[in-house]
């Protein structure tokens, strides 16, 4: 449609504002324009009568009277945007008669010519318009890639931060897929992980990790292929180059690798554009590969239909591949780093797990306490992030925190592989060859005062003594004998460790007073002394040189777990685990620590231990407690100023020891903390 002064479609009316000077002018232009050869490769359009343009590709200049800009303006108004935007020019035919020049450049005039311009001089004038809007053009197209540079450096940057912070493999993943959807506007992708170390690339296998689809959701489960060249996939991670294919419907009869439609066909999608990216390592192998499908004009528009694929499903361009190829290498070497801390997780876990395993073949009789202190302690700690009453309400642990405390709780009494066996399993305050010895010294004792009768005997049938005499020896031996069978019963019952402080210890101490003389003719105590002390023993089954043996235990545990690099992760396993029998009073072991000495965690540490080792049922030394003389026992510990008495609370409130009565509790607190 032509656009005239007056809004009408008739060029005489808009001719008699202007006079048949301007229209003859303008006639004059367009044919001397039209039959200038030097411009043929451009088109010249008459959109107006007072209007000629020539346009080369979509940049053109306009051509129109001077007078316009005097009066009439609003003809150029279907081309104001086009002016601004700097996709045309203005180029006037003699000056404007109101001089406003200044005016007229600030609203896109590119050039002046006379009333009567020869061919040439049009021709110039085109040129240099041309040449401006191509020069404007360049620029804009510089400034937008130069500001697109800038903003797909910036986010590259991001995402290379989040990708190399990120230290789990299945989050890193995830990350690494979702970021290079982002950047190239992919409606779905899917990420495959290369296992297996042969040499030959051939017998490695492509591990299917996570898949994500912006228009349709549904649930992948991991499975593996072999590397070969019949996949896609495969394909890429054997020749370690990208592919980028317009259409996987349409792949040439000669291709070496296929599409399996079935899985669009199972899900209701239609899988077109796609860009294979493998993920190099350090040294230059494969480790993963990454698959990004259906790149969208549009990243907010979901792929319902196929009429959608058809509108906004382009291939991969030059830039989308290069940027996923940057970040293929920052993924690569992040990918690779996440692998290697996930072996060396698995090999601390697999270390831990292991001397759990040596501490307790070597000391059977506790058997599973460090995995129940473990997930009591890690219990105790999450229940005391929950806690708002108390002195230690604002705790909170990272999951760094609580595998620290974890590893810690395991390995708490590793330090017993130095203390010796027989120690360690040590049932009864006597040990089992100690309590035959003294068996076997009262059966001499009781086979010495028999012949001790048979001689008395002998002497009284010599001088002929009565009957009754003689049974009054019988009865004295039968009574002696009773004697040293409760004499031995009483050393039995005194040989049971209890847990808490008692015993006849009078009872034994007459014992010990008693004495018998062998077959050797010396006078022999029935108990010596050491086996005195041994049965004295107030509570538990062991002596005090015994009892600081086993103290040293802790001495042992933490120089042994002091020599392992545990990283700045968990530095304080040591002093955590070392610390676990220190007293908030000053008199625990080994280095009687004070109450704001002792880490919390050795603390919370201290209630797991003493409550597991009342509870359990495996000590062959003792009888398990229930639980509620366990609480009450845990309450003289408080009172005795040798636990902390909030951690205790909260221990109680929580009902932590319950965590170990759920059905399907993991053996450890490793299986609740480590990543599947």
């Amino acid at each position: 449609m032509s656009f005239f002064v007056d809004g009408s479609n008739d060029p005489a009316r808009s001719s008699t504002r202007f006079g048949r000077d301007a229209l003859t002018l303008m006639n004059i232009v367009e044919a001397r324009l039209v039959a200038d050869a030097r411009i043929e490769d451009r088109t010249v359009v008459r959109p107006h009568p007072l209007l000629v343009t020539v346009r080369s590709d979509r940049l053109f200049a306009v051509l129109a009277p001077g007078a316009i800009w005097d009066r009439a303006r609003e003809v150029l108004r279907p081309f104001a945007h086009k002016l601004a935007s700097g996709e045309a020019m203005l180029v006037l035919v003699g000056s404007p008669a109101i001089g406003d020049v200044a005016g007229a450049l600030n609203r896109g005039l590119g050039a002046l010519v006379s009333p009567d311009p020869s061919a040439d001089e049009l021709y110039v004038a085109i040129h240099n318009v041309c040449e401006l809007l191509e020069s404007k053009a360049r620029a804009e197209a510089r400034g937008k890639w130069l500001n697109r540079y800038r903003y797909e450096l910036g986010e590259l940057i991001e995402i290379a931060k989040a990708i190399t912070t990120e230290r789990e493999l299945d989050k890193l993943l995830s990350l690494i897929l979702e970021k290079s959807r982002f950047i190239t506007g992919a409606d779905a992708g899917s990420i495959y992980v290369v296992e297996g170390d042969d040499p030959d690339p051939l017998r490695r296998t492509l591990r299917f990790k996570l898949s994500q689809n912006d228009s349709v959701p549904f649930d992948a489960r991991e499975f593996t292929l072999p590397v070969s060249p019949r996949s896609m996939s495969g394909y890429v991670a054997l020749h370690k180059r990208p592919l980028n294919i317009a259409d996987v419907y349409d792949l040439p009869a000669v291709s070496p690798y296929g599409f399996d439609r079935s899985f669009d066909a199972k899900i209701g999608y239609r899988t077109k554009s796609m860009l294979c990216m493998p993920l190099l390592s350090r040294k230059g192998e494969v480790i993963g590969v990454i698959q990004l499908i259906n790149k969208k004009r549009a990243a907010d528009r979901k792929l319902r239909s196929d009429e959608d694929i058809e509108d906004q499903v382009v291939p991969f361009d030059a830039r989308s591949e290069e940027l996923v190829g940057t970040l293929g290498s920052q993924a690569g070497i992040a990918l690779e780093n996440a692998v290697l801390y996930t072996e060396i997780h698995h090999m601390l876990e697999g270390f831990v797990r292991a001397s759990v395993e040596a501490i307790e073949q070597r000391d059977p009789t506790t058997s599973g306490h460090s995995r129940r202190v473990a997930l009591l302690t890690v219990g105790l700690a999450r229940a005391l992030e929950r806690d708002a009453a108390g002195p230690y309400r604002g705790v909170t642990w990272t999951k760094d925190d609580l595998r620290e405390l974890e590893y810690a709780s395991l390995l708490h009494d590793f330090g017993k592989i130095g203390v010796r066996e027989q120690v360690l399993v040590k049932a009864k305050k006597l040990y089992p060859h100690e309590l035959a010895i003294i068996r076997h010294r009262i059966e001499i004792a009781s086979r010495s005062y028999e012949v001790e009768i048979l001689e008395r005997k002998l002497r009284l049938v010599q001088r002929g003594a009565r009957a009754e005499e003689l049974a009054a020896l019988d009865q004295e031996l039968s009574a002696r004998k009773a004697e040293l069978e409760a004499a031995y019963a009483a050393i039995c019952a005194a040989n049971e460790p209890s847990v808490l402080k008692g015993g006849d210890f009078a009872r034994i101490e007459a014992i010990a007073r008693e004495t018998f003389t062998d077959f050797s003719g010396d006078v022999v105590p029935l108990l010596l002394a050491e086996e005195v002390a041994c049965l004295s023993v107030a509570r538990g089954s062991l002596t005090p040189a015994e009892i600081e043996e086993i103290r040293n235990h802790v001495v042992h545990t933490y120089q042994f777990l002091s020599q392992i690099p545990w990283g700045k992760q968990f530095r304080r396993v040591a002093v955590i685990a070392g610390s676990h029998h220190e007293r908030l009073n000053g008199t625990g072991y080994p280095h009687r620590l004070r109450a704001e000495e002792i880490p919390l965690q050795s603390k919370m540490m201290s209630v797991s231990d003493i409550f597991d080792a009342l509870t359990a049922s495996d000590r062959p030394y003792k009888k398990a407690v229930p639980v509620d003389r366990a609480l009450d026992i845990l309450g003289f510990e408080v009172k005795d100023g040798h636990v902390d008495a909030d951690l205790v609370r909260v221990f109680i409130e929580a009902k932590v020891w319950s965590v170990l009565e759920q059905p399907g509790a993991p053996p450890s607190a490793l299986s609740a903390l480590s990543p599947r």
